[in-house]
């Protein structure tokens, strides 16, 4: 049992604390991280060897618990969290990919690993803090691996006098005013894994920020060191497959040739017949030869027969330079560009290099679509959203369809950071947009091809992205010191190399990465070289992009929906939402637009056609606008009373005429002048202290110019009817005592009914 041990370091002005030995104490390892008031469980365990699979079955779990922030699930009916959010399987692939290269190839055992985020502060992000504490759990435990590793996130932030600052694992309200959300995890002297978003940042400043953040995984390492040398348990030694090592020399003397043959094959994803028709030669072979390899099976014969089929790929890469596909090292394959493809949809592009086609479609909705996300930490809201699908028949094969995988998940949030920072923002271009990138065929780059298909498609729909995006996935072949960089990787040199390095970016700069290794890491020199590459390719690929169309459209598509916004002031929401609701809702039944109110003011209108849009617009801009005396309106009488009419002069806009007002003689009834419904002419004549209207029915000029009444006299201020309209505007009334002294008139009597 290992004993309870708790350190600290003080890392970028905040304290980072290990603890173990006090919780889940049944497991493997297990140890509690902390930063500020963040905390977080892992627990790792190790389980037997599974005779049904044969590669390392590793698994990462990322759970988030509500309770951590304080909060209860949203749902009325549903209180317990559900399946992992986007963001969960995201970090927990950014676990796995960090700490998996540093298991040892033959170690087959099945792990475990349960990261439960326990408590959060609002201030210190969890996922860093997880790969720390996971790279801890790790160390102490029993499980071979060679680590420790170190994990630090950077943030940069321009200054007002335009210098820029770096940031060491930024606070959450910090990385609000950061172009760059960049997250690191190293060895001492390499780099294993690399994820970042940023706003069009210059290769030099992403490597400077790099270098950065290794001088802090120095430091996390020697800490995670010291806590190992403390408690940490001897490391189980590991057999070495000797049986496989035995084939594969077989193999090589007496099928070198043949399986060298299917590299053609497997680079044009032909059929999978050849290589199936090898292997059962070769097995009905062995058996037959030597007796002696009788526990020696069909799958462990594809296995050697594709480690053969990878060396030699590797050695022609690494001493002639020459690629499965004849390419050069630098070479791009074959690129072309389509828009406008599908004919009802808002926007749509097919993007394809060499084998790999991308189809990417675009809609655009109203504000109120947005994605509504619910973490430890609050909710937030998301308008531009990207999915990717790459359903089994993009590779020739049948599979499973339905929930998204965390493959397709992780590429479709890497498609969606690479544009986020180039979508125009929502005061400039006010709709939610979902993009979709439907693999329709795949031998490499599939979340690059997407990057650029939804570029293609987003100017297709007429979003003003500022630059458009382009993304190339970097490979490399090593043999001891000797190296190779790939320009546009196979889906062959993929499984067969040693890295997958995918940058995205503008013609001025980075926009999105992401590095997984198979081998131990890569040099900050060798990282420099990846980025001069890929710039070269990106920039090349954007000349495509830009061939097939130059900008963005000027407008949206005719199936869109419209969209126009106005501002209000704060106080006047009230006017437009109306008692329970009521003028909004006439807004929206009237003219058919969706009406979106905010609490800052900002009014969105959205419909199906101008006409509906236009038609809300000016109803709510009329209700809202400032009434200035002598304006002249043409209105609709509303309602009756003794004292007058009320008349909707504007849309919503109600303004009083007094029965005064209503001609240049005496009026004793105002129905004998007006009807409910019947269209006047009115003039404002008073904009009252409490904003109510009055209005006159005659212009001054006129009502000077006609002759009076039959009676011949105009009611003047001592007239009743004069009297109870003042004394109604000015609220002497108290309309919960009913009739207050006003029975001996019953002509006023329904004026409160």
């Amino acid at each position: 049992m290992t004993q309870k041990t708790k350190i600290s370091l003080e890392l970028a002005g905040k304290t980072l604390t290990l603890e173990t030995g006090e919780l889940a104490k049944l497991a493997t390892s297990s140890v509690l991280g902390r930063l500020g008031d963040t905390m977080v469980l892992v627990t790792i365990v190790e389980g037997g060897i599974r005779p049904d699979i044969d590669y390392f079955p590793l698994t990462v779990e990322y759970i988030e618990r509500l309770y951590a922030g304080g909060r209860i699930k949203g749902s009325r009916w549903v209180k317990r969290e559900g399946r992992p959010s986007d963001d969960a399987i995201l970090t927990a692939r950014l676990i796995d990919r960090s700490i998996r290269p540093l298991f040892p190839k033959d170690f087959k055992k099945e792990v475990q690993i349960i990261v439960t985020v326990l408590s959060v502060d609002g201030e210190n992000e969890p996922d860093v803090l997880s790969v720390i504490t996971t790279s801890a759990a790790l160390a102490i435990s029993k499980i071979p691996w060679s680590g420790p590793i170190g994990a630090v996130r950077v943030g940069l932030v321009k200054e007002k006098n335009g210098a820029q600052d770096y940031l060491i694992n930024p606070r959450i309200t910090e990385s609000q005013f950061s172009e760059l959300d960049l997250v690191v995890t190293a060895i001492k002297d390499k780099v294993l894994m690399l994820e970042a978003g940023a706003a069009q940042i210059p290769e030099d400043k992403m490597l400077e920020a790099i270098e950065k953040a290794q001088e802090e995984n120095k430091k996390i390492i020697d800490f995670i060191e010291n806590f190992a040398a403390k408690i940490g348990q001897e490391k189980e030694k590991v057999e070495v497959d000797t049986k496989l090592k035995e084939l594969i020399l077989k193999l090589e003397k007496s099928y070198n040739t043949e399986i060298i043959d299917l590299i053609e094959k497997r680079v044009n994803k032909e059929s999978n017949a050849g290589s199936e028709d090898l292997v059962e030669k070769i097995f009905q072979d062995t058996q037959i030869a030597d007796s002696a390899n009788s526990g020696i099976d069909k799958k462990l014969v594809a296995k050697a027969v594709e480690h053969i089929l990878f060396k030699n790929i590797r050695e022609n890469i690494l001493t002639k330079g020459k690629r499965p596909d004849g390419r050069g090292v630098d070479d791009i394959r074959a690129i072309s560009c389509q828009v406008s493809l599908l004919p009802r949809t808002h926007g749509s592009a097919i993007f394809q290099r060499g084998d790999t086609q991308a189809l990417t479609v675009v809609t655009l909705g109203s504000p109120r679509l947005e994605q509504l996300i619910e973490s430890p930490e609050g909710e937030e809201s998301k308008r531009y959203i990207h999915h990717y699908s790459m359903p089994p028949y993009s590779v020739g094969e049948t599979g499973r369809v339905g929930v998204p995988s965390r493959r397709e998940i992780g590429h479709g949030a890497l498609a969606e950071k690479a544009l986020e920072l180039v979508i125009p923002k929502q005061e400039k271009f006010p709709y939610t947009i979902r993009v979709v990138s439907e693999i329709l065929s795949s031998n490499g780059s599939t979340s690059m091809a997407s990057v650029c298909g939804s570029a293609l498609a987003l100017m297709d729909a007429g979003v003003p992205i500022e630059k458009p995006v382009a993304g190339i996935a970097m490979g490399m072949v090593t043999k001891d010191e000797k190296y190779k960089i790939l320009t546009d990787i196979l889906g062959l040199e993929d499984f067969s190399g040693d890295m997958d390095f995918k940058v995205a970016g503008t013609d001025s700069g980075i926009t999105a990465m992401q590095l997984d290794v198979k081998i131990l890491g890569l040099t900050l020199n060798q990282i420099k070289e990846v980025f001069e590459k890929a710039k070269k390719a990106r920039l090349f690929i954007l000349d495509k992009i830009k061939d097939a169309i130059p900008s963005p459209r000027t407008g949206v598509s005719e199936y869109a929906p419209k969209i126009e916004q106005i501002t209000i002031p704060v106080e006047k929401i009230g006017e437009v939402i109306g008692p329970g609701g009521r003028v909004i809702k006439n807004i929206i039944a009237q003219t058919g637009a969706e009406v979106d109110v905010n609490d800052d003011g900002v009014i969105t209108i959205s419909g199906t056609s101008e006409e509906s849009v236009n038609k809300a617009l000016e109803w709510i801009a009329g209700i809202t606008r400032e009434i200035t005396v002598g304006e002249t309106f043409e209105a609709e009488v509303k309602r009756i009373l003794p004292f007058g009419a009320f008349v909707e002069f504007l849309p919503g806009k109600e303004g009083m005429v007094h029965v005064s007002k209503m001609s240049s003689g005496f009026v004793k009834n105002p129905n004998d002048v007006v009807k409910i419904g019947q269209k006047v002419k009115v003039k404002v004549i008073e904009v009252d202290e409490q904003g109510r209207i009055n209005l006159s029915m005659l212009l001054e000029d006129e009502q000077k110019q006609a002759p009076r009444g039959p009676i011949g006299k105009e009611p003047g201020e001592d007239h009743p009817l004069t009297r109870q309209f003042k004394r109604e505007r000015e609220g002497r009334f108290d309309r919960s005592r009913p009739f207050q002294g006003r029975q001996q008139n019953p002509r006023f009597r329904k004026t409160h009914y």
